[in-house]
């Protein structure tokens, strides 16, 4: 039996077709996995999907029934009540960069990075100078640099102090931050109204988490009032950072994907010599 040239394009069709679909599902999944809010909806979903397979095979009627009409009118009522989150992630699909990072930092990049940025957050600390910086991974954060002002620069630490400086007109908004360059000053992010973040937080912790909320952004928060620095990241706030702190997380947060698995496997082969010790 022969493959003619018409068989070997159908197989190759079905290739692409299938490939495409497993495509758009990874970006799906990965944009849900960096938003918490619709990662909380993707759980509501699987939960009712969950539910009702379980009405099915134990025969409850009265739950199945209830189901079905939510099942039925469900994604018109996640449409009109999710709109902005589901603008949200079709934006994200359309911004992201296919790459991953920006820019991959090498060693010695990532390491003058980090030090600029904690001589300016331990300055800012100290003479309570309010701050937002957030610095871009894998979701591309375009829309909000659209909105700001650019700048394009090399960072320091003495221009990201001259950016938040109270006289500077620039000092209310955030700073983006791609590689290792300022990209812009004076952006504006979605506040989050999370009830787990403290009232007495103002808005720049609130952008931040909003942020952290729909991105995988690390959000750097200097409180204007204490000096005290925060970090948001994954949907989540963790106050009163030491210096510390806040250099052990961007040191790990910014290895590349390839360094961290080279890290878990160095660690595995570690524990591995440790047992045969034994």
């Amino acid at each position: 039996m022969f493959i003619t040239l018409t068989d070997v394009l159908t197989i190759l069709r079905k290739i692409v077709d299938i490939s495409l679909v497993w495509l758009i599902f990874y970006f799906i999944l990965k944009n849900i996995k960096n938003n918490v809010k619709l990662s909380l909806i993707f759980k509501g979903l699987l939960f009712i999907i969950i539910l009702k397979i379980a009405s099915e095979w134990f025969g409850f009627i009265t739950v199945g029934y209830l189901l079905d009409y939510i099942i039925q009118w469900g994604p018109v009522a996640i449409i009109i009540i999710f709109q902005p989150e589901i603008r949200t992630i079709l934006e994200q699909l359309g911004r992201n960069q296919l790459l991953g990072r920006h820019k991959t930092l090498t060693v010695d990049e990532r390491e003058r990075l980090v030090y600029e940025m904690i001589n300016a957050i331990d300055y800012l600390r100290k003479e309570r100078i309010g701050a937002l910086i957030v610095i871009e991974r894998d979701v591309s954060l375009g829309n909000y640099i659209d909105k700001a002002k650019k700048i394009y620069a090399d960072l320091t630490s003495d221009l990201l102090i001259a950016i938040f400086y109270e006289g500077n007109p620039l000092h209310d908004g955030g700073v983006i931050i791609q590689g290792n360059r300022i990209t812009c000053a004076g952006a504006v992010f979605p506040t989050s109204s999370s009830p787990k973040l403290n009232r007495r937080l103002g808005t720049r912790h609130r952008a931040a988490l909003g942020l952290a909320e729909e991105t995988d952004a690390i959000c750097i928060v200097v409180s204007e009032e204490t000096g005290r620095v925060s970090i948001a990241l994954k949907g989540e706030m963790m106050y009163n950072l030491t210096l510390d702190d806040v250099r052990m997380m961007l040191i790990d947060e910014l290895k590349p994907k390839q360094e961290i698995e080279y890290d878990e496997d160095e660690d595995l082969n570690e524990e591995e010599i440790y047992e045969s010790d034994k």
